[in-house]
Parts: structure tokens; C-alpha cells; sequence
């Protein structure tokens, strides 16, 4: 009995201590998962990116992969959101979700991604923001814009192998 009792209360304990970092990441104006920290990840290109961005977006915030690879593809397809300096920040909104949320990736190797700077990415932040959302969303590409616009930053980020301390860099910024 004190076994289910014990259970009981570290699971209050992980919510509550979920509650808390999503209340923080939501003051940020998107929402990042600790499970949305990849890191190391091999792909070959662009396409295989996007992909890979949908089936994990679909495990971890319950988003609709064949939907939100399409809708990626379809803002690649405006204008590359490769923003230079090894960076992109794809980005796309989507019906039935409630919050904006975020998926970082570092790539073990860069790939072509079409940058302004014509520079391969290797650091990709990616948005998904509820279609009526207008405001967060633009204040969540800003934020990322910032902090990944920071040369200190990425060399943080590019320094760090691990994932948990990966999730304190990104969060760490308002």
C-alpha cells in the first residue's frame, strides 16, 4: 500500500515539476519540451529534415505529421527559413493546437538548406504556432531570432553535447 502511495506522489511531483518548466518556456511565448531537445541527429537533407522534424513534433506535442510536413515544406517553398550563420528556424501553423510550440535540433553533420548566407545549417529551431495565432508567434520567431543571431550563443550551443544542458542554454533566454 505504501508502495502506491509512493507512486502516487512522485508522479504529483513530476507534474507539478512539468507545470513548472512549461509555465516558464509559456512566459517565452512557445512552449519547449525537454523532448524536444535532439541532438546529434544525422540526416542527408532538407526534405528528410522536415520529416524527421514532423514524426518527432507528432511524439512529443501530438501534431499531425503528414499536416505539419506539408505545411513546412510549404513555407520552404515561399523562401528558405535558413537565416544563415548554420541556421534555420522552419516554422509553420497549424489547426487544433492550442500553443505555440518549439523543437530544437543540432545536426552531427550540416546539410544544405538554401540560406540566405548560402552557409549549410546545422542548428534548427522549429515553431509550430496555432493557425489564429499572430502576435506569439512573430514574439517566439524573435526571441529564437535573437538568441541564435548570437555568435556567443552558438558557439555555446555547438560546444554542448549534452541534451539536458542544451535545454538550460535555450531556456535560459526571455
Amino acid at each position: 500500500m505504501s508502495e502506491n502511495i509512493t507512486q502516487k506522489i512522485s508522479t504529483a511531483i513530476d507534474e507539478i515539476s512539468l507545470k513548472k518548466e512549461r509555465d516558464h518556456m509559456a512566459s517565452n511565448s512557445f512552449i519547449l519540451d525537454k523532448n524536444g531537445i535532439i541532438n546529434n541527429l544525422k540526416v542527408n537533407s532538407k526534405k528528410q529534415l522536415l520529416q524527421e522534424i514532423s514524426t518527432r513534433a507528432e511524439k512529443i506535442y501530438n501534431i499531425n505529421p503528414k499536416l505539419s510536413f506539408e505545411l513546412l515544406q510549404q513555407r520552404e517553398r515561399l523562401g528558405s527559413t535558413g537565416i544563415g550563420n548554420g541556421v534555420a528556424v522552419p516554422h509553420a501553423k497549424l489547426p487544433n493546437l492550442e500553443f505555440t510550440s518549439g523543437l530544437f535540433i543540432r545536426l552531427s553533420n550540416s546539410i544544405d538548406f538554401e540560406s540566405v548566407d548560402g552557409l549549410p545549417v546545422d542548428l534548427i529551431f522549429t515553431l509550430f504556432a496555432p493557425h489564429s495565432s499572430s502576435g506569439d508567434h512573430l514574439k517566439a520567431l524573435s526571441q529564437i531570432s535573437r538568441l541564435l543571431g548570437d555568435e556567443k550563443m552558438r558557439d555555446k550551443i555547438r560546444g554542448t553535447r549534452n541534451t539536458d544542458a542544451l535545454y538550460v542554454l535555450l531556456a535560459q533566454f526571455e
